[in-house]
């Protein structure tokens, strides 16, 4: 005898671990209770007929800038930018102002996230050569989603650059860390080959090999430490082909950015809004991403979402900023990827979901099963829409890929039972919560 459903989504091809089938999915207390046929008894009846239901999108790489810079974007802002997009939960990066960087640094934005943002979420512990020695205990917060390294500087001052001080940070704790791998020196050395004015000589500067150095250099300290790694916002093949022969200790991820845009194309047409690290590369790169991700070696898709104003952006490079928003775009750009033949749904599925799930040990999410969290990202898959300022929630106001004609529309983002969004309009509330980790305390 089954327990009355508080909420049936019906008539909907769900995707679930089986593959897509025709069922209904009932919910109660924020939790799927059962898939196949219900009668029409739960207090809420969401038809979606033509529609697909996925497993709630994940994006494990958002740069939400509050504390401190929220000029740019704040976790509310943010976390709205997500669920119009169709992500239910995002894990956000620690290079803000201060850095997430301490317990006390984590506690605060898990306060300033209660009750504002829209999806559910996580916070990185950015790593120091100063916090090295406690990065054991830090890893293991509630709502933490591990420990972020950067190799080379980016946005903020978090630089984890020589082998002794990274050897010491993957020594401290067990977690899977999650690594920005650009190599420091080589690119202060290659300072020079920065045009002013020229945007298209960024990936001049962070080359290919400031890129390949850093991701066998933490591959080597891994190893050595017997730490697991996963590696951000790969832009090379080669790259790729080196994680694929070292998958014992390291993942992966690949971004809609570098998966879409190719610089013979985005720095002419988009100059320093194109500005990113690690940068967008040519189109025999993206093409080579495209070629090991049919592969099967990138395991997870994150949107590394990271705005700047459009008045920091129109600065003259190199004095712009390196970043672009993307959460809100993450679903929509891969949803028109599969409808060009560039990858199946089962795949994309695979890296927003269930992959980020099997990466980081993410409790109760990424599959549509009995007891799992109630999170679906529901899709038409024929709709067709166009990217429109209007549309973008991201205080920054822009996104590079505004104009785009995308086959593939967002039509709801449901979590733990709850109606975030649906057809382009907000729930009344914000209701994220924290998300659990197999690594991290109970809370």
């Amino acid at each position: 005898m089954h327990t009355a459903p508080e909420l049936i989504l019906a008539n909907g091809t769900v995707h679930t671990p089986n593959g897509p089938e025709l069922v209904d999915v009932a919910v109660r207390d924020g939790k799927i209770i059962g898939l196949g046929s219900w009668p029409a008894d739960a207090a809420r009846r969401i038809d979606c007929t033509g529609l697909d239901v996925l497993p709630g999108v994940i994006d494990s790489q958002v740069h939400f800038r509050e504390p401190g810079l929220e000029h740019k974007e704040d976790l509310e802002s943010g976390s709205r930018a997500a669920v119009m997009g169709g992500v239910t939960a995002v894990f956000e990066m620690p290079n803000t102002t201060p850095n997430t960087d301490s317990s006390d640094r984590v506690l605060d934005k898990l306060q300033r996230a209660h009750h504002r943002m829209w999806c559910d979420h996580a916070f990185y512990v950015g790593a120091t050569s100063a916090n090295a020695a406690e990065l054991a205990e830090l890893e293991r917060l509630p709502g933490t989603a591990g420990v972020k390294i950067f190799m080379g500087a980016s946005t903020g001052n978090l630089l984890v650059a020589e082998d002794e001080a990274l050897a010491r940070v993957l020594a401290s704790g067990v977690r899977r860390v999650a690594i920005h791998a650009e190599d420091e020196a080589r690119m202060q050395a290659r300072l020079g080959h920065r045009v002013e004015g020229d945007a298209s000589s960024h990936p001049v500067w962070r080359d290919d090999e400031s890129a390949m150095l850093a991701t066998q250099r933490i591959l080597r300290l891994a190893r050595a430490a017997r730490r697991p790694i996963h590696i951000l916002h790969i832009t090379t093949p080669a790259e790729l082909e080196v994680i694929a022969q070292n998958r014992d200790i390291a993942t992966c991820e690949v971004t809609p950015q570098h998966l879409t845009l190719a610089g013979e194309d985005a720095y002419p047409r988009l100059g320093t809004y194109a500005q990113m690290n690690p940068p967008i590369r040519s189109a025999a790169h993206r093409n080579g991403l495209w070629h090991w991700l049919r592969q099967g070696v990138p395991d997870v898709l994150g949107s590394d979402h990271a705005p700047h104003t459009i008045e920091e952006k129109a600065k003259i490079y190199p004095a712009s900023p390196s970043g672009m928003p993307g959460v809100q775009t993450l679903l929509p750009l891969m949803l028109d990827h599969v409808a060009k033949g560039h990858l199946t749904l089962a795949r994309l599925i695979d890296l927003t979901s269930a992959g980020v799930q099997r990466v980081f040990g993410l409790q109760s999410k990424g599959r549509i099963a009995v007891g799992y969290d109630a999170d679906f990202s529901v899709v038409d898959l024929k709709g067709r829409f166009a990217i429109e300022e209007s549309w973008l929630e991201s205080r920054c106001g822009w996104s590079p890929f505004t104009g785009m004609e995308l086959e593939g529309r967002v039509i709801g983002t449901i979590i733990r039972g709850n109606t975030a969004m649906w057809e382009g309009q907000l729930a009344n509330a914000a209701v994220g919560e924290p998300l659990r980790f197999a690594g991290a305390l109970a809370g």
